[in-house]
């Protein structure tokens, strides 16, 4: 019983040396590190995340740092990010709370959880990522952050979701984890198992909730047309048309304010309000257009490229008119910014297959010929393995 007292009493002080530590960065202060991480785009979203994470590094401090009773502040605000794929929801999470504030983060697929008693993994396992995400102590994972991705996958309805083999079942609806995630936003305390297995056996901890800031993300593919259907009243008929003079099976599309914050949309989508009641702020995610895909190709996937080509000795040259064909393609496919550099490395893979390694400098151009993008490698010498060059060549394709 002693032992167990100076455990607590270590990682209460751990506890609180990291939170006098935490950094007070102010909202425009959080705003612009992420601009200057290569955040591009999503302003309003980003002004509120922004918002919330300095609101919740300074509920940790004054709770932990300056003892003001939690019963005095706040609760803690827990938000729902909404938007189409590609939009940059899972990567501000990231930039945020891993590079910039250093609070624990784990960012969680919830499609892969299933109702206790079900295939798939126990929900209360969630804590015990973040957990880990804390170095194992419970305290720290206490003052966390967890980010619930894919989180439309849950609604009722739309989770199709198949597993192969006899007598397993699955809870196809998703309802079943909505209900086992109600206690955990809330603020309450929940039995976390310290390790990552189904068995029951293992060692468990206790970890309160009430200080641990959900976030859950998803594009909710299909949520503009419900959201759209019920504002007019849900015609019922044969030959009626799409809502809001669009395709019903757009994914790049964008919502408003109205349409997110009414949880009765959701609750047609498939959510129980009683889940969505938890949140506290509902933030809406624009499509990327074409000049925020462009800045983000050249500042994040070019340059990198560029610096990865220059560290082999080589000059990588990418004409404009290829930037605008690979956005274009992106905006025509509807990935967002997750397509960019997929497209780009395609192209440039075999002139990096070629020369890396085998050759000692040269130039890489990228160009449009035709309508097509070429790739033109000039190869100034060939390395051997003593560290001499051989004559110039040069290849394209």
């Amino acid at each position: 019983m002693e032992q167990l007292k100076k455990t607590r009493r270590s990682g209460l002080e751990n506890l609180v040396r990291f939170a006098k530590e935490l950094p007070v960065l102010s909202p425009r202060e959080i705003y612009r590190r992420l601009e200057e991480l290569g955040y591009r785009g999503q302003n309003e979203a980003r002004r509120a995340v922004a918002l919330m994470a300095y609101r919740h590094v300074r509920r940790i401090k004054r709770i932990y740092v300056d003892g003001v009773k939690r019963e005095h502040l706040l609760p803690k605000s827990n938000t729902l990010l909404i938007g189409p794929t590609g939009c940059g929801k899972t990567f501000l999470v990231e930039l945020l709370f891993q590079q910039i504030l250093h609070l624990p983060t784990v960012i969680i697929d919830i499609t892969t959880y299933s109702e206790t008693g079900y295939v798939g993994q126990d929900p209360s396992t969630i804590l015990t990522r973040l957990l880990h995400a804390a170095d194992d102590n419970p305290l720290l994972a206490a003052i966390g952050i967890v980010c619930l991705d894919e989180f439309d996958k849950i609604a009722s309805g739309q989770n199709n979701a198949v597993f192969a083999g006899a007598g397993t079942t699955k809870d196809v609806t998703g309802l079943g984890v909505q209900r086992e995630l109600l206690k955990m936003l809330e603020a309450s305390e929940v039995v976390v198992p310290l390790e990552l297995t189904h068995s029951s056996f293992n060692d468990h901890v206790l970890i309160s909730t009430a200080d641990v800031a959900f976030i859950a993300a998803g594009a909710f593919s299909g949520f503009h047309q419900v959201a759209r259907r019920r504002a007019a009243g849900d015609s019922i008929g044969f030959g009626r048309t799409p809502l809001g003079g669009g395709s019903p099976d757009a994914v790049a599309v964008s919502y408003t304010p109205d349409e997110v914050e009414q949880v009765a949309n959701f609750q047609a989508y498939g959510f129980l309000p009683e889940l969505l009641s938890r949140f506290s702020r509902f933030v809406p995610f624009q499509a990327l257009d074409a000049a925020t895909l462009t800045e983000i190709l050249k500042s994040n996937v070019v340059d990198r490229l560029t610096r990865e080509f220059e560290e082999e000795g080589f000059e990588l040259e990418i004409e404009e008119a290829v930037i605008q064909k690979i956005v274009a393609e992106s905006l025509k496919c509807e990935t967002g910014a997750r397509g960019l550099q997929q497209v780009l490395t395609r192209h440039i893979e075999n002139a990096a297959f070629e020369s890396f390694a085998e050759a000692s400098s040269g130039r890489v151009r990228v160009y449009l010929d035709g309508g097509a993008i070429k790739v033109e490698a000039q190869v100034q010498g060939e390395r051997s393995k003593d560290g001499e060059s051989s004559e110039a060549g040069s290849e394209e394709s």
